[in-house]
């Protein structure tokens, strides 16, 4: 079945920024464009870190509050605390960049690229080649973007693809219907093993949001009704007289 790769979905025009740029760029990098966040990069284009806005605005309550407070009790805090003071101090990209990148390979898979972002809590992933050269960036709504197919699309994909039934085999008698992501399966399978086989594979479908299942059976294959064992009657060989 097609599935998307981060290469498909991608923002190939990168706004990035160098080790050395101030502080004040960054954020100024962040409002012209309207972005969450930015990678870093060497002058190889190489990452070397991403920089999130969430993170600058952390940053910046830690500074207002070293402001007030006089100075920060670092014993006192946790490892990302620690991380919120030193960006307080911070004045170029360099210091302000979660390092190292999390990074992604255009080949890699939508599904994959978004279980990352939600395993480590992050907003973009840079995009980089085999020699970590930064070519594109994905953020949440890249990704999102596979929600935003038609129904006829994913109508389409579901008969194309999920029921696609062997050559020799006829087509089962499946109706599907897409109502704005919502699948509805309806009609009857040979075995009553293809149904969850089915439904799994329709919610892999990239845009799928929920999938109702209407099938019916012809074969229940999984609970097949018991053998009755017959009653044997026992013969008893007489010897001839």
């Amino acid at each position: 079945m097609k599935t998307h790769t981060i290469g498909e979905v991608m923002t190939s025009e990168v706004v990035q920024a160098q080790r050395e740029t101030p502080f004040k760029d960054v954020v100024r990098l962040l409002d012209r464009h309207r972005i969450s966040g930015l990678p870093v990069v060497d002058h190889d284009d190489k990452v070397v870190g991403v920089i999130s806005g969430t993170e600058l605005v952390r940053g910046q309550v830690a500074r207002a509050d070293t402001g007030r407070g006089g100075r920060l009790r670092l014993p006192r805090l946790r490892r990302s605390g620690q991380a919120t003071a030193a960006r307080a101090r911070a004045t170029t990209a360099a210091q302000l960049m979660s390092a190292p990148a999390i990074a992604v390979h255009p080949e890699q898979l939508v599904p994959d690229a978004a279980r990352m972002m939600e395993h480590h809590g992050i907003e973009l992933l840079p995009v980089v080649d085999e020699e970590n050269l930064l070519i594109g960036i994905a953020t949440r709504r890249d990704l999102l973007r596979v929600f935003l197919r038609t129904d006829e699309e994913i109508r389409r994909q579901v008969t194309e693809d999920v029921m696609a039934w062997p050559p020799n085999l006829p087509p089962p008698p499946v109706v599907v219907h897409v109502r704005d992501g919502m699948v509805t399966l309806e009609g009857r399978l040979e075995r009553r093993s293809d149904i969850p086989v089915v439904v799994r594979s329709t919610w892999r479908i990239e845009g799928v949001v929920g999938v109702v299942n209407s099938l019916t059976y012809r074969v229940d294959d999984v609970h097949p009704p018991e053998k009755h064992h017959s009653h044997r009657i026992g013969h008893y060989w007489l010897p001839e007289r």
